[in-house]
């Protein structure tokens, strides 16, 4: 794919995404302005951020989750409480769910 890169703009998008999914400290304030710049609407900017959000909020719930079981620690966080427990949670751990917002990350 070295005769076709992609679009600075994708690319700023991945970037922001993976910042903001990842907690890095410079929060991928660069890329959105990047994003603004090109012109990029912001309802879709709003959808990536959201996406990038929900994947960062799923993995930190998924290692309490998975601390909690390790640690045998009777108190589950808030966000997991509610979570089943039966077998068929793996499979969906590995799945893709939508944002709250419905936004398929997938």
């Amino acid at each position: 794919m070295a005769d076709s890169p992609l679009h600075p703009s994708i690319v700023a998008m991945v970037s922001l995404a993976a910042n903001i999914a990842a907690n890095h400290p410079k929060k991928g304030l660069c890329q959105l302005e990047r994003l603004r710049g090109f012109g990029i609407a912001e309802e879709q900017i709003d959808m990536v951020v959201d996406i990038a959000r929900h994947i960062r909020d799923e993995a930190g719930q998924m290692q309490d989750h998975a601390f909690n079981e390790e640690a045998r620690l009777a108190v589950a966080p808030a966000a997991v409480v509610s979570a089943p427990t039966s077998e068929p949670e793996p499979v969906k751990a590995a799945c893709c769910t939508p944002t709250a917002r419905g936004n398929s990350c997938c």
